[in-house]
């Protein structure tokens, strides 16, 4: 694979490789009229939707940092994205053009003052996977098989840039309105700049794996602060499947139980337990090794969940509360999605989008064991988006609603439905997490 030997980090430059960007897209918009004469309309718009992901993706990757995380959050949106844009995004899991070799010593020298080769005992200067915030190489020293976390040059400093060229197109896709806008994209950038920071990654890193280590089929790499700073992580090489390479192999039902059970646990673990929750699950960010042992390689992105959020948004999943009106108009109001300025249409209209939503994600957590391999929980969830994505009634109002909180942990549960779902994991105990505490 090609290597990069610079990274475009300046506003200017970052901003001319999207304006080439929209450049290419609109010349496939009219390869796409012209294809609409000789062929059909469905074919014509694969096309499209094919040479569209193509050329954003290639600019996304040269760009990297929360650029090209935007593409990786977004190819979890498997009810969202057309086919072609969930195929190409995915590759930014763990599949990027790396670094040049000069440029990995360069990034030594300035945090290290050496050479990885003069610090670790060997270090392949290639690197083994590499995706939207860093790129992972090998090393060993003292007889340690080692995996060395680089961060890529200006990630850091980009990101509030990236974030204000595209503010305006989310804010149209979205239906965003209104001078309450700004929290949630505030939301995403404070957590954008975290996971740029290394030395908060390894305090949660080692939090985590402390807390979680009685959870069982579960494990998590040991971490080395002498050979890390805010821009370089050493931690142990772990040794395993990509969690969608194990997904796409697995053959055997009790294995991906085993598995999706440990992936479960890890999740309710965190969240009703710990108040914290790793807000990035993503295949790349797990591995299976050949026991069918669930390895988390990945903290950068946690969340914290303030208690009056946790309270009211799980209060929620309880089938009784949503189904009393009085209980539910205090808790939406809590929550933000009910404002005290809305009017009595207003209020009406939004309480039944989100009765209907709630009512439908928190299906798992009504009996003791859910069944994630079920194609008909999966297939509403994707009639439920779609259905809200054609309301014209919906488009006509500031949609800009709920908690800044919702933001991660909506991201948080749509990917672990969806690698529940890919997992094909079949009895999930869904309160087995209570039988475990925090060590």
């Amino acid at each position: 694979m090609k290597t990069l030997d610079k990274i475009p980090t300046s506003k200017i430059q970052r901003a001319s490789k999207l304006i080439s960007t929209g450049a290419k897209v609109g010349v496939n918009y009219l390869k796409y009229y012209g294809e609409k004469i000789t062929k059909t309309e469905g074919e014509a718009k694969e096309n499209l939707n094919k040479n569209n992901a193509t050329d954003i993706y290639d600019s996304l990757k040269e760009l990297k940092g929360s650029a090209l995380k935007v593409a990786q959050m977004l190819s979890m949106e498997k009810n969202i994205l057309p086919a072609a844009y969930v195929e190409k995004f995915s590759l930014s899991q763990f599949q990027v053009p790396p670094l040049s070799p000069p440029l990995v010593n360069k990034i030594f020298k300035n945090h290290f003052g050496k050479k990885p080769t003069e610090l670790f005992d060997t270090f392949e200067s290639t690197s083994s996977n590499a995706a939207s915030i860093g790129q992972v190489h090998k090393a060993f020293k003292d007889g340690k098989e080692l995996a060395v976390k680089i961060q890529y040059p200006g990630v850091s400093d980009s990101i509030s840039s990236d974030l204000a060229m595209v503010k305006p197109i989310a804010m149209k896709m979205f239906n965003i309105k209104g001078k309450n806008s700004d929290q949630y994209f505030k939301e995403v950038e404070d957590k954008l700049l975290e996971e740029t920071d290394y030395k908060l990654e390894i305090e949660q890193s080692l939090e985590i794996r402390k807390s979680c280590e009685n959870l069982p089929n579960l494990t998590f790499p040991n971490y080395y602060p002498e050979y890390s700073n805010d821009r370089i992580i050493t931690m142990d090489w772990m040794h395993g499947k990509h969690l969608s390479t194990f997904c796409d192999e697995n053959t055997d039902p009790e294995l991906a139980n085993k598995v999706g059970q440990a992936l479960w646990d890890f999740y309710m673990f965190q969240i009703h337990s710990l108040r914290k929750v790793h807000a990035d699950p993503h295949p790349g960010n797990f591995l299976v090794d050949d026991k069918g042992t669930l390895i988390a390689i990945d903290f950068g992105c946690m969340k914290s969940i303030p208690e009056d959020f946790y309270i009211p948004y799980f209060e929620l999943a309880v089938r009784e509360n949503l189904d009393d009106r009085q209980f539910l108009d205090r808790k939406l109001l809590e929550l933000e999605i009910i404002r005290p300025d809305d009017s009595a249409e207003e209020k009406e209209f939004f309480t039944e989008i989100f009765y209907e939503l709630l009512y439908l994600f928190t299906t798992p957590f009504q009996e003791e064991s859910f069944d994630f391999s079920d194609g008909k929980f999966f297939a509403a969830i994707a009639d439920l988006g779609q259905k809200y994505a054609k309301n014209t009634q919906l488009k006509g109002r500031n949609a800009n609603r709920g908690s800044r909180h919702f933001i991660y942990m909506n991201r948080t549960f749509f990917g672990l439905y969806n690698l529940m779902h890919a997992i094909k994991a079949r009895n999930v105990s869904v309160n087995n997490y209570k039988n475990f505490t925090a060590s």
